[in-house]
């Protein structure tokens, strides 16, 4: 049975601001994410250097192949699910972005570069992308003072 998902009266038709962000709910959490952005957008631009075969399911590399083939979908899955989640458009299309990009490597690590020429590029540009709006994301966010993200409750040392 499909179970309907409805939105607060109070978010509905509210789009902007800070309050519409339901994962990315703070300036740390959306620098964590732009950081992770930028360092998969580098090793995405290095894969153009090192050309990726096609899963081996025999012999030497097939353990290690396999093994980046689960993490692929899992991480691709993971950012799918944290796109239907997500509260505002701009936070939606970033993680649509994110997961679009780890599903071309793991469409990269199945079929090889020879088998998916394409997937190389079209990662590095919905990348590029997910860092240009995790950057927008970024400075919709209110600057915080530092003392007041860094302040520890007491007891909790």
């Amino acid at each position: 049975m499909r179970k309907e998902i409805t939105l607060p009266a109070s978010r509905i038709g509210q789009d902007e601001g800070v309050n519409a962000f339901s994962v990315l709910t703070n300036r740390k959490r959306v620098l964590i994410a732009l950081v992770h952005s930028v360092v998969f957008l580098g090793i995405a631009m290095h894969g153009f250097a090192a050309p990726k075969p096609a899963l081996s399911l025999h012999g030497p590399g097939a353990a290690a192949g396999l093994t980046s083939v689960l993490i692929c979908a899992t991480v691709a899955l993971v950012l799918l699910r944290l796109a239907c989640v997500a509260g505002c458009t701009k936070e939606r299309v970033y993680f649509a972005l994110c997961a679009g990009s780890a599903s071309f490597g793991l469409l990269r690590t199945w079929f090889g570069d020879a088998g998916l020429p394409e997937a190389q590029y079209l990662r590095v540009f919905l990348l590029t992308y997910a860092a240009l709006i995790g950057a927008w994301i970024l400075r919709s966010h209110p600057e915080q003072m530092v003392a007041e993200q860094e302040s520890v409750p007491d007891g909790c040392l």
